[in-house]
């Protein structure tokens, strides 16, 4: 199922590379993160025949100021997919319960293999989305497996825009894994479900960024609320798609122990926004069973989530591609700083945001005040206790510096706040 939701043309491509970082007002004056509002959509949804579910991924297409969100179904509802939409900003409230009227579906699109037919069920895990910023095409990362049900490498992929296969991007063969354990001598690769959720391209355009959630089994452990992990940044020459540079990102432990202790708990790198040349917002979501996180679900209780926004930054961190194993290495891993931990926004009524599986982010629109915007949007695992969640900040100027309390040196050496709505 396709239908074309954009075309592209010279002034659209501009437009496009234009948006590829933040605009010229915040690149130099301290801002703030301001929320501005969320929309819900409830699991069980429907649109075209589609059930609506699982966005792991989102972009913004500036010329069309239409969004694109990759849905996560391993072709086990309908077949893998990925969405266009619009999002009226204006509608976005500071509210529990603030509807869905500001989000638009208008076309779903089935993601092809390179024979051209649907992915089968459970043969594929897509994850990350972005637009590419010259030929208009959808790169996409997909997650693999390792399991006992099978062994699945993790892709990096380039589609056009009605789902059918261009290319692939070389993965190196340290992710691919190659067994179904993964603690076991010789075990090597991603670990299951916890490899290529992120995808960026770089603010010149040049280069493809994809990510490992966790650490490669030769690498390290996974986290845990005891201890982080070290995760891979991996780039891509976008023209080529060789294989190109590897960074280590720290990802901090899981946020809150899981109650009762012994329950499933983790926390991972899920999404990558390149800001700068060699800088990044990057999205961790920890989750916890029973964890005491404010804010609840359609359940009543507690969503588990804490959902964390990072600067980034590889500009002095090691190239680690020649490394199989980071295991006993020396290397400089990436710099990061929080900027802001999401459990700190709250509604008009002073109630805590309940935050869902967040895992996408993009750049939106810019508001009619001049102000830019970031989009978030929640992977609810098609589940009837969680939800769909579209989340908008805005990037605000304020005019003393020295109330910043953090120095985002990719964006001009601003300094950014968290300004928390009561």
């Amino acid at each position: 199922m396709h239908t074309n939701w954009f075309r592209f043309t010279p002034a659209a491509l501009a437009a496009t590379l234009a948006w590829a970082g933040l605009s010229a007002q915040a690149q130099t004056a301290p801002v703030t993160l301001d929320y501005l509002g969320q929309q819900i959509i409830a699991t069980g949804t429907l649109y075209a025949g589609t059930t609506i579910g699982g966005l792991s991924g989102i972009d913004y297409h500036a010329a069309t100021q239409r969004f694109v969100a990759i849905s996560d179904d391993r072709s086990a509802l309908n077949p893998a997919r990925f969405y266009g939409l619009q999002l009226d900003l204006a509608l976005f409230t500071r509210s529990g319960s603030p509807g869905s009227a500001g989000v638009s579906f208008q076309s779903v699109t089935t993601i092809a293999r390179p024979d051209g037919s649907a992915f089968p069920t459970n043969q594929v895990d897509p994850e990350g989305l972005r637009i590419h910023p010259v030929n208009g095409n959808l790169l996409w990362s997909n997650e693999g497996q390792r399991s006992a049900a099978g062994l699945q490498n993790p892709t990096v992929r380039e589609m056009a825009p009605d789902g059918s296969y261009v290319r692939d991007f070389s993965v190196p063969a340290h992710y691919n894994p190659n067994t179904a354990t993964s603690n076991q001598p010789g075990d090597r690769g991603v670990l299951n479900n916890l490899a290529f959720e992120s995808l960026t391209v770089s603010t010149d355009g040049r280069t493809l960024y994809t990510a490992t959630e966790n650490a490669l089994v030769q690498d390290g452990p996974f986290a845990t609320v005891a201890s982080g992990s070290p995760s891979r940044i991996l780039s891509f020459d976008l023209v080529t798609g060789a294989a190109g540079a590897e960074f280590v990102y720290p990802v901090s432990p899981v946020a809150l122990p899981p109650n009762p202790a012994g329950q499933f708990a983790t926390n991972g790198l899920v999404e990558l926004l390149a800001i700068a040349d060699g800088e990044f917002i990057a999205v961790e979501r920890s989750f916890a069973i029973g964890a005491a996180t404010p804010g609840t679900g359609p359940n009543g209780a507690p969503t588990g989530n804490t959902i964390r926004l990072f600067h980034v930054d590889i500009r002095h961190a090691s190239d680690v591609s020649g490394l199989d194993s980071l295991a006993g290495q020396t290397y400089t891993a990436a710099t990061k700083t929080l900027m802001l931990d999401m459990s700190d926004l709250r509604h008009d009524d002073g109630t805590v945001l309940a935050l869902d599986n967040i895992e996408g982010i993009s750049l939106g629109p810019v508001l009619a005040d001049g102000r830019q915007t970031l989009v978030l949007v929640s992977d609810n695992n098609f589940s009837g206790t969680q939800f769909t969640q579209f989340v908008a900040l805005a990037v605000t100027p304020v005019p003393e510096p020295g109330a910043a309390l953090l120095c985002l040196a990719g964006l001009g050496a601003v300094s950014l706040v968290v300004r928390r709505r009561r």
